[in-house]
């Protein structure tokens, strides 16, 4: 899957530090006092949102509604205090990747007001998941799908997890489960497959997740990539494993004039 890599300035490459995610899920009513790491943290998610607002911004004006789509990267805290983002199991009645897992999520209506709207609709239509519930941080930066959708990332906080009552479209959606979002930078129960679209190569990685009451899920290809990019930018670190193929184009290009 083709998307633009994360800005190397956010991240941070100290493998062995304990991962810190820069967003806090406690809002204004919940704090009477805001600490000055809670604010430098609500300033770093503010610069990260205006940074990555200002890089899509020509794309918003360029990219039709026919080639465009939105997915909802839906992230609450778990009971350790971790963070965790909401997946689906594509129904088997599908014409398209039936049985896979994915983020709720699916083309741009022409009533979408936005990249938001969209993913917000699906996630509503998908899984029962109230608008109002969810409070959007930001647009990451867009990926390209092999039938060439332009799928654009939308981050939101459910920051009452308890409000909500899934109620799935068996039509779309054969199950509902969550994830630690940090299993994404992590090399263990990952592994990458090369696969080649046309006469283009490129690494496709496949993360297995054990649910204790649903059994084994496999999240692989695009949602894979969009969940690792969300985890690096959210984590501000990189992945402990290699996401792309090697670039031998510079050593052809010596191989060539020699």
């Amino acid at each position: 899957m083709a998307f633009f890599p994360p800005n190397s300035q956010l991240m941070n490459c100290e493998s062995n530090k304990k991962l810190q995610p820069i967003i806090n899920f406690s809002s204004k009513e919940d704090n009477e006092e805001i600490s000055d790491n809670n604010l430098h943290e609500n300033c770093y998610i503010v610069g990260i949102k205006e940074y990555i607002t200002t890089r899509n911004l020509h794309l918003s004006k360029v990219i039709s509604r026919e080639k465009r789509a939105a997915v909802l990267i839906c992230l609450f805290q778990g009971l350790e205090g971790e963070i965790r983002v909401i997946l689906t199991k594509r129904s088997m009645k599908l014409s398209t990747h039936p049985g896979e897992v994915a983020l709720p999520g699916g083309k741009m209506d022409e009533e979408d007001l936005d990249d938001s709207a969209t993913a917000l609709r699906e996630a509503k239509e998908e899984i029962g998941l109230k608008p109002n519930l969810v409070q959007v941080i930001t647009n990451l930066e867009p990926f390209i799908s092999l039938h060439l959708l332009t799928v654009v990332p939308v981050v939101g906080l459910l920051s009452r997890i308890e409000e909500f009552k899934p109620l799935l479209n068996a039509d779309e959606v054969d199950a509902i489960f969550d994830v630690p979002l940090d299993i994404f930078l992590k090399e263990e129960n990952h592994r990458r497959v090369e696969k080649e679209w046309g006469r283009w190569k490129y690494v496709c990685h496949i993360f297995e997740y054990e649910s204790s009451k649903k059994g084994v899920y496999q999240i692989g290809g695009l949602t894979a990539s969009i969940l690792i990019h969300a985890a690096s930018i959210i984590y501000q670190t990189t992945p402990s494993f290699s996401e792309y193929l090697p670039d031998f184009s510079q050593l052809q290009f010596t191989l060539n004039m020699n």
